[in-house]
């Protein structure tokens, strides 16, 4: 069973393999997304995070849900050296950078608390997998910045997580918290492997931010890769990243 629909503005999909998923298990996960966006879009002012933004709520008020992504990302901010900050310079708060990460890990661990073992979640290009497609490690592509109809590496994952930020999508929506006057333009991309998708996400986020030198903070985290592709269409990749590449 395999499903797409537009949610927080991207496709999300969820592929399950295991036979016993019904439509209800599906529609249960798509619901989730639609209330995280309900809470954390800063394009809604209904939202909870534009509320905040616009002083209406006071951190008493703050949901659970609201009060785990501000420590995460005060958390990341440290783990990556101020890389990672969601604080804007107004003072806003725009949490995209981790959000996404968090709820599809979320929505993974709602398949799994159901008892399904293989199956995929795809929010935007970063992607939770789960066990096995078919008996076989789940097949995961790195798209082209340049040409996005194409794959320059096909990954073999099993359970583990994959985010890529860049420009090519959105444009410059990463900034370097220390030259927020100065765009990005040394990487046009920066996947990264890890063990969920949460953890992926943040530090791909924070590796960006960074410009060349985000790929050598990946190479230096213990338990993740990383391939980046920088303005010049040239690819530099951490020591164990290979491992995880389909060779033709």
């Amino acid at each position: 069973m395999k499903q797409t629909r537009l949610i927080m503005g991207m496709p999300i999909t969820m592929e399950v393999v295991d036979a016993t998923a019904t439509q209800g298990d599906i529609d249960n996960v798509f619901s989730y997304f639609i209330s995280v966006d309900e809470t954390f879009s800063t394009y809604k002012s209904t939202s909870e995070i534009s509320k905040i933004n616009n002083g209406e709520l006071l951190p008493a008020q703050y949901s659970e849900d609201m009060k785990t992504i501000l420590s995460l990302s005060e958390q990341t901010k440290e783990a990556t050296d101020g890389y990672f900050d969601i604080q804007l310079r107004n003072g806003a708060y725009d949490p995209s950078g981790i959000v996404k990460g968090w709820a599809i890990l979320n929505a993974a661990n709602m398949m799994k608390s159901r008892g399904f073992r293989d199956f995929y979640v795809d929010a935007g290009g970063d992607i939770q997998v789960a066990g096995h497609k078919d008996g076989n490690p789940w097949k995961v592509g790195i798209r082209n910045p340049f040409n996005r109809s194409e794959n320059v590496k096909i990954l073999s994952l099993i359970d583990a997580g994959v985010a890529t930020s860049g420009t090519a999508i959105r444009g410059q929506h990463i900034y370097d918290p220390y030259n927020r006057d100065e765009p990005l333009l040394e990487v046009m991309s920066i996947t990264v492997i890890g063990p969920d998708v949460y953890e992926a996400d943040r530090f791909a986020t924070a590796a960006f931010a960074m410009g060349k030198r985000g790929i050598q903070f990946i190479e230096n985290l213990a338990g993740f890769e990383g391939y980046m592709i920088d303005a010049n269409a040239m690819a530099t990749y951490t020591s164990g990243f290979e491992r995880y590449v389909v060779h033709k």
